[in-house]
Formats: C-alpha cells, sequence, structure tokens
C-alpha cells in the first residue's frame, strides 16, 4: 500500500506542483488510514478498502478529537488518494464517493433503538467462549455509562466499585467522573473478572480491565471489531461504531425522563450545549411516535 502512496505524491509533486509541506501532510495522513487498518485487521490491499473501513477511520478521528479542519484534511486526502487510484485503475471502486467533510453544523448522532440494543446484547451472550464473557461485560459498562470507546479501553480494575455500583474513568481535558451502573452491567463484569480476565492476566499491564489475549489492554480498534462482529451476529444492518452505543445511551435517557442536566454529567460533556443535540434526537422520536398514533396524521 505504501508503494501506491509514493505513486500518488509523486503524481501530486510532478503534476500539480504541491509543496514539500502538502505532500509530507498527505504522506502521514494516507499512512495513518494504512496503520489504523493494519492495528484493526481490516483491508490489507487499496483494492480491498470499502466504505465501512473508511467510516471506522474517520470515526476514530472524531473518538481521538481531531480538530474539525485536521479531520477535513484527512478526508480530503483519502479522497484524492482513491480518485488516483480508481483513475489509474489501480482499485475497482471509491469508498469515499460518500464521506463528506465536517461541517461547521454539528450533525445529528445516530442511536439504536432500545430493540436493537437487546439483539446486540443478546447476541454477545450467547458467544459463550472467554472473548464472549468479556465483549458482554465491555458492551454493558459502554451502554450502560455512555462511554467514550478511549475511555472504556482505558479503564482500570480499580476504577470499578462493584459495591458502589459506579465506574470512574477519565475524559477529554483530564477530567475525571464517576458514573453509575445498572446491576445487569455489574453481574456482566463480575462474571468476567470471575471466570475469564485471569485467563488473560500476564505481562506488564494487568492493572488495566479489559485485556485481549495476548495479555495486553484492549485497543480501541479491537473494540471496534469485536462490535462490528457483534451487530452482524445481531442482523443489525445500519452503520455501527463505537460512538453508537454512547448516542444510544443518551438518547434512551432523556427518553426515559432523565434530565438535560443529568445526562451532561454522566456523559462528560463540559458544555451543556454538547448535551442539547441529544433533545433534537429525543423529538424526532416523539414525532414519529405521533404520526404513527395519530390516525389523521
Amino acid at each position: 500500500m505504501h508503494e501506491q502512496i509514493d505513486s500518488f505524491l509523486n503524481y501530486l509533486a510532478v503534476e500539480r506542483g504541491l509543496s514539500s509541506n502538502t505532500l509530507d501532510a498527505y504522506f502521514n495522513d494516507l499512512s495513518g488510514l494504512i496503520e489504523f487498518l493494519e492495528e484493526s485487521g481490516l483491508a490489507r490491499t487499496w483494492a480491498n478498502v470499502d466504505a465501512s473501513d473508511v467510516s471506522a477511520f474517520v470515526d476514530d478521528l472524531d473518538e481521538r478529537g481531531y480538530a474539525r479542519s485536521t479531520r477535513a484534511r484527512k478526508i480530503a486526502a483519502l479522497k484524492s488518494m482513491f480518485r488516483f487510484l480508481r483513475e489509474e485503475d489501480l482499485v475497482d471502486d471509491n469508498p469515499t464517493e460518500a464521506l463528506r467533510s465536517p461541517r461547521s453544523g454539528r450533525t445529528l448522532p445516530k442511536a439504536l433503538s432500545i430493540q436493537q440494543v437487546d439483539r446486540l446484547l443478546d447476541a454477545v451472550y450467547r458467544d459463550d467462549s472467554p472473548e464472549g464473557v468479556r465483549d458482554a461485560a465491555m458492551f454493558e459498562i459502554m451502554y450502560a455509562a455512555g462511554l467514550r470507546v478511549s475511555e472504556l479501553v482505558g479503564l482500570d480494575i480499580r476504577d470499578l466499585d462493584l459495591e458502589a455500583g459506579s465506574v470512574r474513568c477519565i475524559g477529554k481535558g483530564s477530567k475525571e467522573r464517576a458514573v453509575p451502573v445498572h446491576g445487569q452491567a455489574l453481574e456482566s463484569v463480575s462474571a468476567y473478572l470471575e471466570t475469564v480476565r485471569t485467563l488473560y492476566e500476564r505481562g506488564p499491564q494487568k492493572q488495566a480491565l479489559f485485556l485481549n489475549r495476548n495479555g495486553r489492554r484492549l485497543s480501541r480498534q479491537g473494540f471496534w471489531l469485536r462490535l462490528k462482529r457483534a451487530a452482524r451476529a445481531a442482523d443489525i444492518s445500519d452503520h455501527i461504531t463505537p460512538h453508537t452505543l454512547r448516542h444510544s445511551f443518551a438518547t434512551h435517557m432523556l427518553r426515559g425522563g432523565a434530565s438535560l442536566r443529568h445526562v451532561q454529567e454522566m456523559l462528560g460533556h463540559a458544555s451543556i450545549a454538547t448535551t442539547q443535540i441529544y433533545t433534537h434526537l429525543t423529538s424526532e422520536h416523539v414525532r414519529e411516535e405521533y404520526d404513527r398514533a395519530f390516525p389523521r396524521a
């Protein structure tokens, strides 16, 4: 894949006369995609990269807190690269065609329905392998507490208080918060700690709550792969990302009657304006229910 990047950069330098600084930025952006794909166990050639792979990479950029301008530049690099590959007949399709640069306005997040969340968790619980037990604990905790994926994989054992029924996490800006967790999630993580985690506990990262088979802290990409696998097993065709569970948590909390301020605190939003985006989703839900129920709607 690096060979094609070299050809692309040479084309940009010769045909379009771009500066060395711009070429360096494009190289870093495209190399970042390759690194993400390799760590996630996804496509190994440009021809095998599909729209879901690209979407996962863009979601990861958002999760890592890149500025909108940086994400826009990286998306532009991807789109230019795939246009080049398509023109050179090196790929059959362009998986970036539907990609849009980040807008100045905030886009509404996609949330799963409660029924879809139930199906997702049921699919994981049907997998009684060690990884399945671990995944059930991760998905339950993430949905129950509305965690970011970086917060989830960054949890240590000491951050979980089973007696108090809460989890302590470090959010953006190194801000700490404690979030209550319901009984089912606590039971699931207890089962993981008692039966599975000891199998994975080896190496220098013994303090990490969620480990992979190599005894290392599970990565964001590793979590995304397990989520994608569970979504397929649950027959959820909607595009799903780690952020989806957090969005679903917030939406379901507000629909259930939780106050906006309470949800803000649980999500760790610095400003309530960030949380207010979910009120659009709940209003949408009310409208859908009205249209369905009212005979003259």
